[in-house]
């Protein structure tokens, strides 16, 4: 494959399968009233399905950093995005809780080879100084995945059943992942600086790694509010604000794929362009978006008409902006030895403090107080993850500028 061409198509070819990744995820968010009016549980039952998901998740993630020594990236990679897309296809023969329970625990499994390996493979075709923007296409699928699954399950759910849109991901997801095969697996650290401290190339290092740390506790904060959101926001605006189902998934996806492409590309861009100026870049543009968020959140959750709508947008461009950045902040505080485990490491932390507990805890005090009050907490948790980005500035590592004839998105 011609070696301009080469890291572009991997590129694309990942974040494809991620785009597919976070369709399947949140096509349950668009349907969870239909599921609910099926199988009569609670709104913390629901909240406990996307956290036993994560659980899983987590579990399965320490494994694929030794599999992929013993394997490779790319066929671990592979094995678990057809396992995924397998487990997609199982809703077919759902019939209960339970069994919608299994079939979301097998795909937690199959996804986290994807989401442990994949970043490590995109950071080694690019620079770290190109890793901002490269960082924000790659996970641009994360809220573009994320709304289109809205929108999917909010048409097709009340049409064909709840059970038809996940069926849209599985087909694609297996021949995507048959294209991969032919991509050459990129060399470990290619564009890495091979000077940097110690701690960031072992694993002992990690505990004593405050860039790392910083980072992953601020995504765990942040993670907490949007993913609690992203389960939540179309149930509240057909609850609490009377949205029909198809309205609220029409309204908060295509807020979610509009702030998702622009905001996902333009953080990636800027955190880039200002890391040849500061070190502290990538942290320094999420911290400031974040904190810009909160009075966005509060129009978005505490207000109606209008009003609400504008601070949805405002909210998700904001939190979104930092996508890009903050993973360039992780991917680049660790040494390439160690970043498949460090992924799991900040998975595990982000996961075990962000989503799992919030869509629950959002569920429980929505059936005790109300959905509007549950909301308090996501406030809460982005004003933390600002104040702890903030404070990592100060840890940021340095990062090598490489000349214009490196590799480009």
């Amino acid at each position: 494959m011609p070696q301009k061409l080469y890291p572009r198509t991997a590129l694309a070819l990942l974040t494809a399968l991620n785009l597919l990744n976070y369709i399947d995820r949140s096509v349950l968010f668009a349907v969870q009233d239909l599921v609910k009016a099926e199988f009569h549980r609670s709104d913390a039952a629901f909240g406990l399905l996307t956290s036993v998901f994560f659980i899983f998740y987590m579990c399965a993630a320490p494994f694929m950093g030794p599999l992929s020594v013993r394997f490779s990236r790319k066929a671990v990679i592979i094995a678990g995005t057809l396992v995924w897309s397998a487990a997609t296809l199982l809703t077919a023969i759902t019939r209960n809780f339970d069994q919608l329970l299994i079939r979301h625990t097998l795909v937690g499994i199959g996804e986290a080879s994807f989401v442990i390996l994949s970043p490590t493979f995109v950071a080694d075709m690019f620079p770290e100084d190109k890793r901002g923007r490269v960082m924000g296409i790659f996970y641009l699928a994360i809220p573009v995945g994320t709304a289109l699954g809205y929108l999917l399950g909010g048409i097709m759910g009340p049409k064909y059943g709840w059970r038809a849109p996940f069926y849209i991901g599985a087909a694609p997801g297996m021949l995507l992942a048959l294209m991969f095969w032919f991509i050459p697996e990129p060399p470990l650290g290619q564009f890495d600086d091979t000077k940097k401290a110690p701690e960031r190339d072992t694993l002992k290092g990690l505990a004593r790694n405050p860039a790392f740390l910083t980072a992953t506790l601020g995504m765990a904060m942040m993670v907490f509010s949007l993913g609690g959101l992203q389960v939540w926001m179309p149930t509240f605006l057909h609850r609490a604000h009377g949205y029909s189902l198809l309205q609220a998934n029409l309204l908060f996806g295509a807020s979610t794929i509009v702030n998702g492409i622009f905001a996902s590309l333009a953080g990636g861009w800027i955190s880039d362009w200002l890391l040849r100026r500061t070190r502290s870049a990538h942290y320094l543009v999420s911290a400031v978006s974040l904190g810009l968020g909160i009075p966005a959140m509060c129009m978005a959750l505490f207000t109606s008409g209008t009003t609400m709508i504008v601070g949805i947008f405002l909210a998700e461009f904001l939190l979104l902006l930092n996508t890009g950045p903050l993973n360039a902040a992780v991917i680049n505080s660790v040494g390439p030895h160690v970043r498949a485990t460090a992924l799991a490491v900040n998975i595990f932390i982000f996961h075990l403090l962000g989503d799992v507990p919030s869509a629950y805890l959002i569920g429980y005090m929505s059936d005790k107080y109300s959905l509007r009050l549950a909301f308090l907490g996501p406030v809460v948790t982005i004003a933390l993850s600002s104040a702890i980005l903030f404070y990592g500035m100060r840890f940021a590592p340095e990062v090598e500028v490489v000349t214009p004839q490196s590799a480009t998105p």
